[in-house]
């Protein structure tokens, strides 16, 4: 399935940011605009990002081609067809971000779904991104090689260092102590399909793609599985398991 757009985050601390329009609509992309540190206007000859809060359908439709043939990129409140860019819902637990899109389909779903994901984030979760960010340096020392590194985190994000325990971030200092004291084995795990909808697979199966380093797939694995890996995943295709022991983790994935 092709998406509806691809999710950017864009830096608009300082920028301005042309707002056309009053009353809620208007106030409330204000806030969120503000809330990322851009400058709100009403015009301005540097601005590339514009938000149009027009009750006024032909008002709109031509502060919308208006805003576009000057070069910007416009984003009109509750007209999805006439948006080069759609604003998030959006969990702020910063430096980490959730943003939830529904492409313009329905706002009150994103608005939801983020409802929901704000009562599961721990209020530590930002805490937790820093403390990480704060241990690059050490880890890099404990873990020279990218992929050992890369792999002890995976690791420790699924276990002692678990996003969703408000303790984890309390732990990060001992963790990064003891993450040069291992290396990892070759590894590899089979997914056995009985379906081909992604949300069949287990849990254990989910993580184990989202850590691979490599995956080894029959020609006839569906594409939503496939997406269900990291994006810098090795994709291979094969009708068996492979041989070969490569350090990390390998998945293979077949049909049951």
């Amino acid at each position: 399935m092709t998406w509806p757009g691809l999710p950017v985050l864009v830096k608009l601390d300082g920028r301005p940011v042309i707002l056309v329009g009053e009353g809620e609509a208007a106030d409330a992309k204000r806030r969120l605009l503000e809330r990322a540190g851009a400058v709100v206007v009403t015009d301005h000859p540097h601005a590339r990002l514009a938000v149009v809060a027009l009750d006024d359908e032909a008002l709109a439709l031509a502060a919308v081609e208006r805003l576009r043939a000057r070069g910007l990129l416009v984003n009109a409140v509750d007209r999805p067809a006439l948006c080069d860019f759609t604003l998030p819902a959006v969990v702020d637990r910063s430096p980490v971000l959730v943003a939830v899109m529904t492409g313009g389909v329905s706002a009150g779903l994103a608005a939801a779904v983020r409802q929901r994901l704000d009562a599961l984030l721990p209020s530590t979760l930002g805490r937790l991104a820093d403390a990480l960010f704060a241990a690059r340096a050490a880890l890099r020392r404990a873990l020279p090689d990218m992929g050992e590194r890369r792999r002890a985190i995976g690791s420790a994000l699924t276990g002692e260092l678990d996003p969703f325990d408000p303790e984890a971030v309390r732990r990060v200092a001992a963790w990064v102590e003891r993450a040069g004291t291992g290396q990892s084995e070759p590894r590899l795990e089979r997914i056995a399909l009985r379906s081909a909808d992604p949300d069949d697979l287990t849990l254990r199966q989910a993580r184990w793609l989202a850590l691979a380093d490599r995956v080894y797939h029959h020609p006839a694995t569906p594409v939503g599985i496939l997406d269900r890996a990291r994006a810098d995943a090795a994709r291979i295709v094969s009708d068996a398991p492979p041989d070969d022991g490569e350090l990390g983790l390998s998945v293979w994935v077949g049909w049951a």
